[in-house]
């Protein structure tokens, strides 16, 4: 376990030296085990530098594998894994639910190269730019109990920005998280039932964040709309951190607000900005325009269409869409 401590008192340091004496006071452990820890670290890939007079220091970089995730966690945590490289967080969870993996099971990944969005989309993922995350869980909930279930996520990743770098994204109902009018991460549910009896076999929630991307990196059709953290916060943001706090805040939402999504309904409500504004309705290749006028109990999106009828949308049936500029 020291070399975790080792590694997360040097993270703690960004970038500034800390000395062996130093290290071994504050973790209690003798310099012999903190030089154990820092060889047994650099065998890993950490970029750690020993400076004569000085001591050590972890040369700055936004590593996202499991050790830099794991020293960021508060408590130890089962069922997570983080990847190089896969097609998609959300279909490698699938993967691994058909073999049987355990409900809160977590995959993350440095890149994605089939990332997917709503409707058949594409989310563009590329390497070291964004972190892409899925959990699987197996609720004993009846498909319409979880028809909360993204837009909860969305306060969840909201509450993991919050907590690691201080941004205050808004909502675009039901899922989009937007900062300073454009899209910083998109949000996937998809659910596997039971052919018979339409039980709940489980569902997948993936997340893609938007952390050091630069305009170029989103290409001419996603520049306008798009936007990643380290374009709009004035310090890097560490994904590894931000992976540890998603986590943590999405284990509370399984643990505590699934059973009771009213506790977040409130904050929901005040996030989303697609309320008072006009909107474009897409139900397959038909589309029509409305007011939004209300988030309901169940996190559905009421409209007034425009020949005065008022319906309440749900995220599975219909998109969308903002009507000026990308909410």
């Amino acid at each position: 376990m020291s070399k975790n401590e080792v590694y997360r008192a040097l993270a703690e340091q960004e970038g500034q030296c800390l000395s062996g004496q130093e290290l071994s006071r504050r973790l209690g452990i003798s310099r012999a085990a903190v030089w154990k820890a820092v060889e047994a670290l650099r065998r890993q890939g950490c970029d750690i530098e020993a400076r004569p007079g000085s001591g050590y220091r972890l040369r700055p970089g936004d590593r996202l594998d499991r050790l830099s995730v794991e020293s960021c966690l508060s408590a130890p945590r089962d069922h997570w894994q983080v990847l190089e490289e896969v097609d998609s967080t959300n279909t490698a969870c699938k993967r691994l639910a058909a073999e049987g993996a355990a409900d809160g099971t977590v995959v993350m990944a440095d890149m994605q190269t089939a990332g997917k969005g709503r409707r058949g989309r594409r989310f563009v993922s590329p390497r070291g730019k964004g972190l892409y995350l899925s959990v699987l869980w197996r609720p004993e909930r009846p498909a319409e109990a979880l028809l909360p279930l993204t837009a909860l996520a969305a306060v969840a990743a909201c509450h993991a920005m919050e907590r690691v770098c201080s941004a205050a994204p808004e909502i675009k109902w039901p899922n989009d998280l937007v900062l300073q009018g454009k899209k910083l991460c998109g949000i996937l549910t998809e659910m596997s039932l039971e052919g018979e009896s339409g039980h709940v076999e489980y569902v997948v929630v993936g997340i893609g964040i938007n952390c050091r991307q630069r305009p170029e990196d989103f290409g001419p059709e996603l520049a306008d709309m798009a936007v990643s953290l380290d374009m709009v916060l004035p310090g890097a943001v560490r994904r590894a951190a931000l992976a540890a706090a998603l986590m943590e805040e999405l284990d509370l939402l399984r643990r505590e607000i699934l059973p009771r999504p009213e506790l977040w309904l409130e904050e929901y409500r005040r996030r989303c900005l697609t309320v008072g504004r006009r909107v474009k309705i897409l139900r397959g290749q038909q589309s029509s325009e409305a007011e939004a006028v209300a988030v309901d109990e169940s996190f559905g999106l009421t409209v007034r269409c425009d020949n005065g009828a008022v319906e309440t949308l749900h995220s599975g049936e219909v998109s969308v869409r903002g009507l000026y500029g990308y909410v």
